[in-house]
């Protein structure tokens, strides 16, 4: 009889569970020892790099003398890679453990072809916008008074401090 488990999944599995193993698979065809280099590429290199690059490809050389790491980027952001280098280089071999990398190289394409390097980056995260100014709002409040329905005064006037705050910045 198989042993119980405290917690019970009532006959479900984990999305982990269910996805490892083919993660790892399409990895390993791409040279990936860690799957975690793709899976976890913005905590690897960071939010920065991680918004204008992909890991593509890990090529072994003849020699086995370390491996060389393609990344994939639009052609604006491909000075700003080459500059970081060293860095990222750094970063994914502490993935590994050792310095299983041994050269990056910066592509603008994809290294196996058109239609499988089609990446789309994400956008840098917006920063917060200021705290609203508390004049402005209560001037929009004053300029709306005069509606008489509740929602339509409401509405008018968070319009109207939007407007009065974009104009302030």
């Amino acid at each position: 009889m198989p042993p119980r488990r405290t917690t019970t999944t009532k006959g479900f599995a984990r999305t982990a569970n269910l996805l490892s193993g083919k993660i790892r698979k399409a990895s390993e065809s791409r040279g990936f020892a860690q799957s975690r280099l793709l899976t976890n590429w913005a905590e690897v290199v960071g939010d920065d790099a991680a918004a204008i690059s992909r890991p593509v490809e890990v090529s072994y050389g003849r020699g086995g003398m370390g491996a060389t790491l393609t990344l994939l980027t639009t052609g604006a952001n491909a000075p700003v890679l080459e500059m970081q280098k060293e860095q990222l280089r750094t970063r994914v071999n502490a993935v590994y453990g050792y310095n299983a990398i041994a050269r990056i190289r910066v592509t603008q394409t994809a290294a196996t072809g058109f239609s499988e390097g089609r990446v789309a980056f994400e956008h840098a995260p917006k920063k917060d916008a200021p705290a609203p100014d508390p004049a402005l709002r209560e001037k929009a409040t004053q300029t709306a008074a005069q509606i008489g329905d509740n929602s339509l005064r409401d509405a008018l006037a968070r319009l109207g401090e939007n407007i009065l705050n974009k104009n302030n910045r």
